[in-house]
């Protein structure tokens, strides 16, 4: 029995683009079905040449076709969208409109915007991020994470997300692993190579991660702060106004007073202040330094991450170990601080203060 078009093009309907994370069918990416003697042949059509994903859309149609009666075989061949097709894409995924708005921060209303922030950096905190990331994924979300320590990159390094972002007419793409959608600077960089730039470019840089890029329906938005209370930090709480905020602090009291002042910041760009974590936490460096922040804050302990070579080890491997190790101590305490999060439900944010100049 010969199968029928309808028949295959419904099954292709179950083939996901690994990045924007919709059936193929629906972006339009399916070109030339024709059928002869039980053999499928047809085209997907990729948004730039050498997507590094084709091996997933090839993995994806052998195996949706192979459930479909009568077929013997595929012929799968690839092309590269014209740049009306690539218009085309763009509108579809900016809800049916070619316009650009160049204000317009493209996150989901419902997406909870969880910023992980130090007062200093050598916490743990872009660790803590990553592996919360995994943790909100795990707990059925759709999760995407923006590392913002612009100077500091390094959650590509700890996810193991090494592919570019695709531009896709003037749209960024971010690149997906697990279903964990990426934005970093990093991306955009040659090799180690250092960030040299002054406040308005950094902020536009942000900006640009925040309305350019295709994040699609996210649940979490995951923000790797930079530590501290410069210009990357009040142009993220400009920027997204309605964040809420977890501050990481290591045990001794030098940290927690750093600390304090992230949280002062959030406070005063009108980002809600959800808790704190205490990372590190062991006979190193002692303990219960959190749960006294915490108490100075008017906020609660979200967890307490204990001092784990393994959680270095699987960042170095770029395998967060909440996914890679879930039985580990600090994979248990970090996913115990996700349900946390997820308990405390977001409140509204209110009205942005301007911040005083100081003179």
């Amino acid at each position: 029995m010969e199968p029928t078009r309808e028949r295959v093009l419904e099954a292709l309907e179950q083939v996901i683009d690994p990045e924007l994370r919709r059936p193929v069918t629906e972006l339009d990416m399916v070109r030339d079905v024709e059928i002869r003697d039980g053999v499928v042949s047809l085209t997907v059509v990729l948004t730039v040449a050498g997507c590094p994903l084709r091996n997933s859309f090839q993995e994806q149609v052998a195996r949706v076709l192979a459930d479909v009666p009568g077929v013997a075989g595929v012929e799968l061949s690839f092309a590269v969208m014209t740049p009306e097709e690539r218009q085309a894409l763009t509108a579809k995924l900016r809800g049916g409109t070619s316009q650009r708005d160049d204000t317009a921060i493209r996150l989901p209303e419902s997406c909870r915007v969880i910023a992980v922030a130090s007062g200093k950096g050598g916490v743990g905190k872009s660790s803590l991020a990553a592996n919360l990331a995994v943790a909100f994924s795990q707990l059925g979300h759709q999760v995407g994470v923006l590392d913002a320590d612009v100077y500091g990159h390094s959650i590509p390094h700890i996810l193991g997300i090494h592919q570019k972002p695709i531009a896709v007419d003037r749209m960024i793409v971010p690149p997906v692993k697990d279903d964990l959608k990426l934005m970093s600077i990093g991306f955009f960089l040659e090799r180690n190579e250092p960030v040299m730039w002054r406040g308005p470019m950094l902020h536009r840089a942000l900006e640009q991660f925040l309305t350019d890029v295709h994040w699609g329906e996210l649940d979490v938005l995951v923000v790797d702060m930079p530590p501290g209370t410069g210009d990357v930090s009040i142009s993220l709480g400009q920027l997204l106004p309605r964040a809420e905020v977890v501050v990481v602090t290591t045990p001794q009291k030098l940290a927690q007073d750093v600390a304090a002042r992230a949280a002062s910041m959030a406070r005063k760009t009108n980002m809600r202040l959800l808790g704190v974590v205490e990372n590190m936490s062991g006979d190193v460096f002692g303990a219960g330094g959190g749960e006294t922040l915490a108490a100075s804050l008017g906020v609660p302990l979200l967890g307490t991450v204990p001092l784990d070579p393994l959680l270095r080890e699987q960042g170095d491997l770029g395998a967060p170990i909440v996914g890679a190790q879930p039985e580990a101590a600090s994979a248990r305490a970090i996913v115990s601080i996700a349900e946390a999060i997820e308990a405390l439900r977001r409140e509204p944010s209110g009205t942005v203060r301007s911040l005083p100049l100081v003179g």
